[in-house]
Formats: C-alpha cells, structure tokens, sequence
C-alpha cells in the first residue's frame, strides 16, 4: 500500500495552477441594507440581473437593493379550480343531464359499490319461492 501513495503532495483542494494568463469575468459589488440598517456587498458578474433582495450571510437578514427601485409585482394568474377546468369543457346543462343520467344508474343499482345496493325484486320473489 505505501508503493501506491503519492509524495510530496497533499490530496484535496491543492492546485498546481498558477493565475498567470488568466483573465478574470468583469465584476460588481453590490450594496444592500438591511431593516435594521445595517449594509452589506455582494459580488456579482456585470452581466448579472441584480435581484432586489439577498440575504445577509452573515445576520439572516433579507436586505434590500441600496440604491434600486422595487420592481413591480408579476401579474399572478387567478387559481383555476377543477371546476373552472371543468366549464371551459361542458356547459352547466350538460353537466346537470350528465348528474341525472348517473344519480339514476346509481339508485337503480347499476354502479356504484355493491354493499350500497338495494336488493333487485327478481332476488326478493326467488326467495320467497324457496
């Protein structure tokens, strides 16, 4: 096993790589305040969209752009309920004959679970021929 082990260097984040020659992405600093007021900067790339709100990483704190403007809010789509979707399908007398179609089926014992079914006339005559 010592055969195997490399010397004179340590394994892990050590790189033999020099920055000679290499040319780093333009970058910002960017302020923000916190509600307490206390500041703070982040780096970011120059073509990064700068978002309004970061968080401090070393309080918690949500800080605020220093010197930006809220943005305005995304126009939210209303929720669509199964019954939204549900219209934009059929129409509220197709959906009332469709009802009336099932409720009759139902009752008449052709769907449904079995233990809610009524006994059919046929069963109750063989019964009393028996």
């Amino acid at each position: 096993m010592a055969e195997r082990a490399l010397r004179g260097a340590r394994l892990g984040t050590q790189s033999f790589e020099d920055e000679r020659g290499v040319e780093m992405a333009p970058r910002q600093q960017v302020e923000y305040v916190c509600p307490d007021g206390h500041t703070f900067t982040v780096v970011m790339a120059d073509e990064a969209e700068i978002p309004y709100e970061w968080e401090d990483p070393k309080t918690g704190q949500i800080g605020q752009l220093a010197n930006g403007e809220k943005p305005e809010g995304k126009a939210e789509k209303p929720v669509r309920t199964h019954w939204d979707m549900l219209l934009e399908r059929r129409s509220v007398d197709e959906l009332e004959e469709i009802l009336t179609e099932r409720l009759e089926l139902l009752r008449g014992g052709e769907i449904g679970p079995p233990h809610l079914h009524r006994p059919a006339k046929k069963s109750a005559a063989k019964k009393k021929s028996a």
